[in-house]
This record gives C-alpha cells, sequence and structure tokens, in this order.
C-alpha cells in the first residue's frame, strides 16, 4: 500500500488517504505522479490542495504524514507540530527534540511543561 497526505495551501496535512500499489506502479516502479494523478480523478481537482506521497516506516520525507502536521517542501519532510513549548526541532531527521535527554534508568517519564524537566511516574 501507498499513502498519501492532502496538504493545503499553508501546507497542512488534513488527511491521509490508502492507494494500492498497483495504482502507483508504472512498468514495476512506484511513482507518485500517478498517485497523485488517480487521487485528483477520484477527489476533483480542489483549488489550493495538493497530494503528497508519504511514508508509512518513514523511509522518505522524514515522518509519516499525520493530520495537522506540516509538509515543509524545502526540507522534503513532513513535521508534526511541537509536542511542547521549548523543544527544537531536529534539522536531520525532522522530529521535536526537549531541551532535557529522556532519563536512561529504565523508570517511565512524562515531560512536564511547567519545570521544563521530566517527572518520573510512579
Amino acid at each position: 500500500m501507498a499513502y498519501f497526505a492532502k496538504v493545503n495551501n499553508q501546507n497542512i496535512v488534513v488527511s491521509v488517504v490508502r492507494v494500492s500499489n498497483s495504482v502507483i506502479e508504472v512498468n514495476g516502479v512506484e511513482s507518485e505522479t500517478a498517485g497523485q494523478t488517480f487521487l485528483t480523478n477520484m477527489y476533483g481537482n480542489e483549488v489550493g490542495f495538493s497530494w503528497v506521497q508519504t511514508s508509512y516506516n518513514s523511509t522518505f520525507r522524514k515522518n509519516y504524514a499525520g493530520k495537522g502536521d506540516t509538509y515543509d517542501a524545502a526540507r522534503d519532510a513532513f513535521i508534526p507540530p511541537a509536542p511542547y513549548s521549548g523543544w527544537t526541532l531536529n534539522e536531520t531527521t525532522c522530529k521535536w527534540e526537549p531541551p532535557v535527554s529522556y532519563p536512561d534508568d529504565g523508570n517511565f517519564y512524562t515531560w512536564d511543561s511547567a519545570t521544563s524537566s521530566w517527572t518520573q511516574q510512579t
């Protein structure tokens, strides 16, 4: 299966749909253009929207697209919203990272925005 994100003119993902590999394969090779054409024919050519292929296992475009994510054409990546204030976007992975690393002691922690630290859960 192939997956495509419907992206609005603000580059925000509004939905993600699944397309059969048989639809997007041209001479045995996946074609993003074939998928875009199929989806445009199926849903119509809506002004202000485009279809961008996404990878379920994140083998391209950094992250699997989700509703509310941003498609950054310059990075050719889907970027989720920052989970918390103060987290930094890793430019290589396009994933958000906390200002303090997650503790590596085998315990479970949650992020505490008020203190900008990890709080151990008991």
